[in-house]
C-alpha cells in the first residue's frame, strides 16, 4: 500500500460515510503496531465505533488495546468537549453580567459550530503538545478536520471587541469569541496539518461516481487551505476473478470499472491504492489484519445456500406515506448510502399514484435531475442551492445590520458573513420555507449527510427556542419548523442505511440524536441489499452469496431492534437512474398505475 510507505507521524483518513474510513484507519493502526511502532488511534467522529471494532469500551481517554501490543486508542467526545468549551467562556462572566446576558451567550454557544470548534480544540493538543503524545511514534486520526472547521479557525481574531460593542450577531461570532487565547495553538496545528513531513491525508472512496466526486471536492477544499499532500484509497473494489457467470457480479464489476475510468482528473494525479472487497465483516482483529493484504481470502470457505427472506418493499412503505395525502418526507443518513436515489424513488412512487409532489435536496453534492433522467406528471424538482441562498442572506444582513456600522465594523461583518456558519443559517431559512409548503402537498427532501443535517437541526432548534422565549406569556399560538418536524402527521423521517455493521450502527446513533431533539424516525430503509437481489435471480458468485448471508444479521437487527417499520431495497444490476428503474427499485413495475382515488 503506497499510503503506508514511509508514513509520517500523523495520518488522517477522511471520506464520505460508508466508504470504510474507520476500518482502514484501524487496520493501519494494527499493521504499524505489528511493526513495533507505538501507535495512538484517535477518532474525532461523534458516531465513533472504534471501540466496537476492537470489542472494548474506549471513550474520551487514551486507552490501551489489550489484544494489540503497542496500540492505544482515544475517542474524542464532541459534546463533552463543547460543554468544557462553553464553561471556559461563560464561567468568568457568570455572576458578573446580568443573567439574561449570560443566557444569551449560552444560546450563541449552543449550536453545532461550537461543537465542531470544541472538538478541533481537543485534538489540536494532540498535534501541538509534545508532552501529551511523546509515548507514540504514529498518531492516526479516523475522520480528518473538515475544511469547514479550518476555515473557521482562519477567520480574523478581532471578534471580542466587535461583540463587546454589540455590533454582531450574524453567525459564528459567539463560538469564535473564545478562540483568541488559543489562536497560537490553532495556527501551530494548521501548520502541522499542512506539513507533508509530519502529516499525510488519505482520502477514502469507493469505485462509485458519487464517492469519487466527493473525494475530488474534499481534495480541492483541503488543498486550498494548505493540506496538499494527499493519497487516495479506493476501498471495496469487486475482484474481476469473482465474476464467473453471475450476471449481478458482472454488472457490479462493469459499473465499477466505468466509475474508475471516469475518475475526476484531479484524483488521477494522486498516489492511489485499491483494496479488494472482502466477504467477511470488518469487525475484530482477524478481519483487520487481512484487510490491507492482497493475499487475504476473498470469501469464506463455505458459502451457504440462500434461504427465504420476507421483508417489506419500499413501495409498501410508500403506501402508508400516501395515506396522509400530504406532508414532509425527509431522508437522512450518512453519505454514500443512497439517500438521493431513494428520495427520487419515493417521490416517483407518490407522483405515480397521482399526488402532487415537490422533490428537493439540501445536499450540495446531490444530482436529483441526473437521477430522475426525465420528467413525470405531478412531480416538480428543486434544489436548495447553498451558494444562492447564502448570497441572498448576506445581502439581507448587510442591508439591515450593516447600515448602522462604521467602515471597520462593516468590514468585520462582511468577513463573518464569508464564514461557513453563514451558509447553515441561510440553508435553514430555505428549509423553513420548504416545510411550510408540505402543508398542502408532499415534499420529499433529500438531506445532506448526517453532520450537515445535524447542523441544520441545531439551527432549527435554536430558532424554536428563540421564538418560544419571545412568545412566552403572550398567550398567542405559534408553530415553528421544529414543532412540525416533531409531529409525525406532518413529517416522516426515513433513515437510510446499508445491511452492514457500521452503517447500521451509524443510523442507530443518528436515530438517538433525532430522538433527543424530539424527532422519532418513522421508518428505516436498507438500501443496496444483495440478499434482496437474490430473491429475484439466483446468485452464483461465492463472494456475493457470502455477503448476502452476512447481511441477514443486520437486516434482522434493523427489523427487531431499531426500526418501527422498515423496507428492504435490492442491489440492481443497472444504476437506478430514470423513472422506470426507480419504480423497479421500489418494488413496482410501471405497468401498475395508481390514482389518488384508489388510495
Amino acid at each position: 500500500m503506497q499510503f503506508l510507505e514511509q508514513p509520517p507521524r500523523f495520518l488522517f483518513f477522511t471520506g464520505k460515510g460508508g466508504v470504510g474510513k474507520t476500518s482502514i484507519a484501524c487496520a493501519t493502526a494494527v499493521q504499524l503496531a505489528a511493526a513495533n511502532k507505538r501507535v495512538l488511534l484517535v477518532s474525532t467522529d461523534p458516531a465513533s465505533n472504534v471501540g466496537q471494532v476492537f470489542g472494548i469500551t474506549i471513550g474520551n481517554q487514551i486507552t490501551a488495546i489489550p489484544a494489540v501490543a503497542n496500540l492505544s486508542a482515544l475517542e474524542i467526545d464532541p459534546q463533552a468537549a463543547a460543554q468544557a468549551y462553553r464553561d471556559r467562556i461563560v464561567g468568568p462572566v457568570r455572576g458578573v453580567l446580568p443573567e439574561a446576558v449570560v443566557k444569551g451567550i449560552e444560546e450563541q454557544l449552543s449550536g453545532a459550530c461550537t461543537t465542531e470548534i470544541a472538538a478541533f480544540d481537543e485534538f489540536t493538543a494532540l498535534l501541538t503538545d509534545a508532552a501529551l503524545t511523546h509515548d507514540f511514534e504514529h498518531i492516526i486520526f479516523d475522520t480528518a478536520p473538515t475544511g469547514h472547521t479550518i476555515r473557521l479557525l482562519q477567520l480574523p481574531g478581532a471578534w471580542s471587541g466587535f461583540l463587546d460593542e454589540g455590533k454582531g450577531d450574524a453567525s459564528c461570532l459567539g463560538p469564535l469569541a473564545g478562540l483568541e487565547k488559543q489562536r497560537a495553538q490553532y495556527k501551530a496545528a494548521v501548520d502541522a496539518l499542512a506539513d507533508p513531513e509530519r502529516t499525510r491525508l488519505v482520502l477514502v472512496a469507493r469505485a462509485q461516481q458519487a464517492t469519487l466526486r466527493e473525494a475530488a471536492r474534499t481534495h480541492v477544499e483541503l488543498a486550498a487551505i494548505g493540506l496538499s499532500k494527499q493519497f487516495l484509497v479506493i476501498n471495496g473494489v469487486f475482484p474481476p476473478t469473482e465474476v464467473d457467470q453471475d450476471p449481478l457480479a458482472a454488472a457490479i464489476c462493469q459499473r465499477e470499472l466505468a466509475a474508475l475510468a471516469g475518475m475526476p482528473v484531479l484524483l488521477q494525479t494522486l498516489p492511489t491504492d485499491q483494496i479488494a472487497l472482502k466477504a467477511f465483516d470488518l469487525v475484530g482483529l482477524d478481519a483487520l489484519r487481512q484487510l490491507l493484504t492482497s493475499n487475504a481470502p476473498l470469501q469464506a470457505a463455505v458459502t451457504p445456500e440462500p434461504t427465504p427472506l420476507d421483508a417489506p418493499s419500499l413501495s409498501q412503505l410508500v403506501d402508508e406515506i400516501a395515506a396522509d395525502g400530504h406532508g414532509l418526507v425527509m431522508l437522512m443518513g450518512k453519505g454514500g448510502v443512497g439517500k438521493t436515489t431513494l428520495a427520487a424513488a419515493v417521490a416517483v412512487q407518490l407522483a405515480h399514484r397521482g399526488w402532487p409532489v415537490h422533490l428537493t435536496t439540501s445536499d450540495p453534492a446531490a444530482h436529483l435531475v441526473d437521477t430522475l433522467h426525465g420528467t413525470l406528471e405531478h412531480l416538480t424538482v428543486s434544489r436548495i442551492d447553498p451558494h444562492e441562498v447564502t448570497e441572498r442572506y448576506r445581502e439581507q444582513v448587510l442591508v439591515s445590520k450593516g447600515a448602522k456600522l462604521d467602515a471597520a465594523g462593516r468590514a468585520l461583518l462582511e468577513e463573518d458573513l464569508r464564514s461557513p456558519c453563514t451558509e447553515e443559517i441561510a440553508v435553514f431559512q430555505a428549509f423553513a420555507r420548504v416545510i411550510r409548503e408540505a402543508g398542502k402537498k408532499f415534499v420529499v427532501m433529500d438531506t445532506a449527510p448526517t453532520g450537515h443535517t445535524l447542523l441544520l437541526l441545531d439551527a432549527t432548534g435554536a430558532y424554536h427556542r428563540d421564538i418560544a422565549r419571545q412568545m412566552k406569556g403572550t398567550g398567542l399560538h405559534f408553530t415553528t419548523p421544529m414543532m412540525q418536524l416533531q409531529d409525525p402527521k406532518q413529517t416522516k423521517v426515513l433513515l437510510v442505511t446499508l445491511a452492514e455493521t457500521t452503517p447500521v450502527l451509524e443510523a442507530a446513533n443518528l436515530q438517538a440524536d433525532l430522538q433527543r431533539a424530539g424527532i422519532a424516525p418513522w421508518a428505516w430503509i436498507i438500501n443496496n441489499s444483495v440478499a434482496a437481489a437474490s430473491l429475484s435471480a439466483p446468485i452464483t458468485a461465492p463472494l456475493l452469496r457470502q455477503r448476502a448471508h452476512n447481511e441477514r444479521v443486520e437486516i434482522a437487527s434493523v427489523a427487531t431492534r431499531h426500526a418501527r417499520r422498515y423496507a428492504l431495497v435490492p442491489l440492481l444490476k443497472e444504476e437506478p437512474i430514470g423513472v422506470d428503474r426507480l419504480m423497479q427499485l421500489a418494488g413496482h413495475s410501471t405497468a401498475t398505475t395508481f390514482t389518488s382515488k384508489e388510495i
